[in-house]
């Protein structure tokens, strides 16, 4: 069990996923490791979508995933230009690459007229000027809880989290989250089933009368209350971060996020080498 606060995002099929947002307050030392993570993170990514965009231009087929992760990862390290990229998680940069992988998927899906919502864009490069920066770990990536109660994240180390309440299971991953205020959070995914995981917070749901209708109160300390009387923040693309502040995570399904940033080119970003140009 391991305490935790914030949004949880609920949904009426079997099995859901719930989102907590915790506010951390890095060291010093972490505070240049987790931007240089950040800067790592966006460079593979923006390698990828500048690889699918030369094999489209050049009506070729798209490369792998696998071969993605042996070009821009397992090879890149090994050359001067980008040596730098084995100073971070590798776990966190392969999450970089499925965030490209799914950014395609559902552009592709929304041309097809397969995905509900909005009309999805094609990927975009990354900057470091977007407000948000985040990296995602999950458990092959070895982070934990310590016994002091701290988040230890590889090659980043053990960070100081506020903590307000418990989490009902075990998360299967984490990220870590910096806004446009300069401010740290840690959002992290239980995946749940109430068949199997009674005692969670989907398990305080009963399924919807498809025909009776369901109120939302729109409160001040909570973003949604339903009339079933149960409290939940419900997340446009993230998860609420303490106090009604935001801290983003992409939903499943939904691509990462491509608004206001640039083509990579500008310089080094905060926490790369000078060698770096990931923009």
């Amino acid at each position: 069990m391991f305490p935790a606060t914030g949004g949880v995002v609920c949904s009426y099929d079997r099995r859901m996923q719930l989102r907590y947002a915790f506010r951390l307050y890095p060291e010093p030392g972490q505070r240049v490791a987790l931007p240089r993570a950040f800067g790592c993170a966006r460079v593979v990514f923006n390698d990828a979508v500048r690889a699918r965009e030369d094999a489209r231009a050049a009506k070729q087929p798209f490369p792998k995933a696998a071969e993605l992760s042996k070009r821009l990862i397992t090879e890149a390290k090994q050359t001067v230009e980008r040596s730098w990229l084995g100073e971070v998680s590798s776990v966190a940069l392969q999450q970089s690459l499925r965030d490209v992988e799914a950014a395609y998927r559902n552009f592709f899906a929304s041309l097809k007229g397969e995905r509900k919502g909005p009309t999805v864009g094609a990927p975009r490069f990354r900057s470091r000027k977007d407000a948000r920066q985040a990296i995602r770990f999950t458990a092959n990536a070895r982070w934990n809880i310590t016994s002091s109660g701290r988040l230890s994240l590889p090659k980043i180390g053990d960070v100081k989290v506020k903590w307000s309440r418990v989490l009902p299971v075990t998360p299967s991953s984490v990220t870590v989250i910096k806004d446009a205020a300069g401010r740290y959070f840690a959002s992290f995914v239980i995946d749940t089933d109430p068949d199997t995981d009674p005692d969670t917070d989907r398990a305080r749901w009963g399924d919807p009368d498809p025909g009776s209708a369901i109120g939302i109160d729109l409160g001040l300390t909570l973003p949604q209350t339903p009339s079933g009387g149960t409290p939940i923040a419900v997340l446009s693309d993230g998860v609420s971060a303490p106090g009604g502040e935001e801290a983003e995570e992409s939903p499943a399904g939904a691509g990462p996020q491509t608004e206001g940033v640039e083509e990579p080119g500008e310089g080094p970003a905060e926490g790369c080498p000078r060698s770096c140009r990931c923009g």
